[in-house]
């Protein structure tokens, strides 16, 4: 879906000046404009507009923050925070858009599969790495001494001034 916009259907809206306590949950989308003290369970998105305020944890595919949530957030595939958002808790999600002047406060876990310890390499490698590195400032050494050598017999035989 890169460059096409995903149209968001929303069967919810929690309007500004209303106040939910208590858990809340959706089979759609939701847009919350006002305040839930408990945490959100939406199969789909949740949007937060600028004046939504949420004191829980948020569970949903997608969501988008402009307001205010103290809690973490689990969504799966996306979590954007606009310019307007703060955030104080911990994201868990594949992708993440961070506007600029949005303000987070946690950690994030992009649930990425991070490879196993890195193999080790064997002593014997070790050892001629090493002895290759040896050989290489050794050569390096010899060619400063050839090129010292070579300037002082051209400076000596007067062809640089």
């Amino acid at each position: 879906m890169i460059g096409k916009k995903s149209e968001i259907r929303i069967t919810t809206i929690i309007g500004k000046d209303a106040e939910c306590n208590g858990d809340f949950s959706s089979g759609g989308s939701v847009r919350i404009d006002g305040t839930v003290n408990g945490n959100i369970n939406v199969a789909e998105t949740v949007i937060l507009g600028a004046t939504g305020v949420i004191n829980g944890d948020i569970e949903a595919k997608v969501a988008i923050i402009g307001g205010e949530i103290i809690g973490s957030i689990n969504a799966p595939e996306k979590t954007e925070l606009t310019s307007t958002a703060r955030v104080l808790g911990d994201i868990t999600t594949k992708t993440i858009v961070i506007d600029e002047n949005a303000i987070f406060q946690g950690s994030c876990n992009m649930n990425q599969e991070v490879p196993g310890k890195r193999a080790k390499p064997s002593s014997k490698a070790v050892k001629a790495g090493k002895k290759s590195a040896k050989e290489a400032i050794e050569e390096a050494l010899r060619e400063a001494e050839d090129a010292e050598d070579g300037s002082k017999s051209v400076y000596d035989a007067g062809q640089i001034s």
